[in-house]
């Protein structure tokens, strides 16, 4: 019996918008909401199953999941404790046993989705933790940790720290087949009126020099950021980090000749965290801002701040971080009797540097809000897309498939084919795209409403009716950048 390794999507016949065959479209699913703290194995899984099943009804092709909140795991780990977002209390491993991160990497694989795992850096407690694991590294090393408004922070000042962080990271890559690497909008913490960082004994003791605490400040994440990046490519170079920094890089008012014209909150003020910096040096693979406002905000519009992004924040691919419900409860200034999704994709499409999409967060969207995941399914994302492209990590397609063929077993018809050779994650395929040309259509794999499937199965059920009518199927081969091979095609009639 063969055995179908992948779900194929429907083609819609017409809309007014042309998907992108390349496009990050990304969900957060979190855990420090607490929507899964103590729901027991069974229920989490049901749960994440109709997420994902719905998720990849609407087009989603990449899960980014929370999988460190509190320097604790949501995975089996012999540095830090059972997370009490999972339990329901830290340092208690799940009853009836499981691993999830591992079963989510399956799950999304198993539906062509690529898993990001997701952790949060520097926080190691949050406000409603009371109880600490004895394992915790704020028990172990109290003097590497700091208070500020009911959180703990491991201090980004102390080396150690970067260290340790990226030992946790290194073992999550050498040990999981994740295809990405996030981390969130927190690095220093969010400023609380009338609270200081306390962190000037460590500037006396690491201050390298800088004149000023919130130079030194940056430059401890600046630090942090390269060298996580050289941790994750030096043990798997496939592997794309993404940060998805807060919204506004810097007011006008603070930076005259760069900032945007808003009066938020500021990365490089506020959190210490100079993006653009690292997105121009070349230290993170894809930026995902969260610009979660309206079109029209006073002090932070959508409109201004993704014009802003786009010109600033080019040299690393690009996604923007949506607010499904934020943007359904709007009104479009332009047409008051629509909610803000149209605009908002208008936006994107005029916008070069704009590669994708990742949506805050997966159980709004599944609740499909003003029919938000609906016209994702039917209109802007009705038609499977590729990852996009980063040359600067490969740009080598590996080989086209071999003997493209066809199959009939049990009265169906199944079109399979063999992996081309390879030698090296660079060079061998890891995916596969499937397209299908009715008679006299020009063959165009740039055209992504005639692919079928992206799978990583080596073979696909046709939709056979016993026709005379001789399709022309192409498939080509995706490394794990999705480079993509010429294509390989069989005529079949159906």
């Amino acid at each position: 019996m063969l055995a179908i390794m992948f779900l194929c999507a429907s083609n819609f016949a017409f809309s007014a918008s042309r998907p992108k065959k390349r496009e990050f479209r990304g969900a957060w699913i979190q855990c420090v909401n607490g929507q899964f703290q103590g729901i027991g194995t069974q229920q989490m899984q049901r749960t994440l199953t109709s997420q994902l099943n719905q998720l990849q009804k609407y087009g989603v092709n990449a899960i980014i999941f929370q999988v460190r909140a509190e320097c604790d795991a949501l995975y089996p780990s012999k540095y830090e404790p059972w997370s009490k977002f999972l339990t329901g209390r830290q340092g208690v491993a799940p009853n009836p046993y499981w691993d999830p991160l591992q079963w989510m990497i399956d799950e999304c694989h198993k539906r062509g989705m690529e898993l990001h795992a997701w952790i949060n850096p520097y926080r190691a407690k949050t406000k409603t933790t009371n109880e600490l694991a004895s394992n915790h590294v704020a028990r172990q090393f109290p003097n590497r940790v700091f208070a500020y408004d009911g959180l703990s922070i491991l201090n980004p000042g102390i080396p150690e720290n970067r260290d340790y962080i990226c030992k946790i990271v290194e073992d999550i890559l050498q040990r999981y087949d994740v295809d990405g690497f996030h981390i969130d909008d927190y690095f220093y913490p969010y400023p609380a009126p009338g609270i200081q960082i306390p962190d000037q004994q460590q500037y006396r003791t690491y201050g390298r020099g800088f004149n000023s605490i919130q130079d030194w400040r940056r430059d401890n994440v600046n630090m942090f950021i390269k060298q996580l990046s050289e941790t994750i490519h030096r043990v798997k170079p496939w592997v794309k980090f993404g940060v998805s920094p807060f919204g506004i890089y810097r007011n006008q008012k603070s930076a005259p000749n760069i900032g945007s014209r808003t009066s938020g909150l500021q990365n490089y003020d506020d959190l210490y965290a100079d993006v653009l910096k690292w997105v121009n040096n070349g230290w993170v693979d894809y930026c995902v801002p969260q610009i979660y406002w309206e079109i029209g905000h006073k002090a932070a519009d959508y409109k201004e701040l993704i014009q802003w992004w786009n010109k600033y924040a080019g040299n690393r691919p690009l996604y923007i971080g949506e607010d499904v419900l934020r943007t359904v409860k709007a009104s479009d200034p332009q047409n008051p009797r629509s909610h803000q999704l149209p605009a908002k994709h208008r936006l994107h499409q005029q916008s070069e540097n704009v590669q994708g999409t990742v949506l805050w967060y997966a159980a709004s969207v599944v609740d499909n809000p003003g029919n938000y995941g609906s016209v994702l399914q039917t209109d802007y994302w009705r038609y499977p897309a590729l990852q996009p492209s980063m040359p600067f990590i490969d740009n080598d397609a590996p080989g086209k498939p071999k003997k493209v063929k066809v199959r009939k077993e049990n009265g169906e018809y199944y079109l399979q084919w063999k992996a081309p050779k390879g030698t090296g994650w660079d060079d061998e395929a890891y995916k596969y795209v499937v397209y299908k040309f009715a008679p006299g259509e020009e063959i165009n794999t740039d055209d992504p409403s005639k692919i079928v499937c992206i799978t990583r199965g080596t073979i696909l059920k046709l939709n056979y009716r016993d026709g005379s009518t001789r399709y022309t199927y192409v498939v080509t081969a995706l490394d794990r950048m999705s480079n993509e091979s010429i294509g390989k095609r069989k005529k079949v009639k159906l």
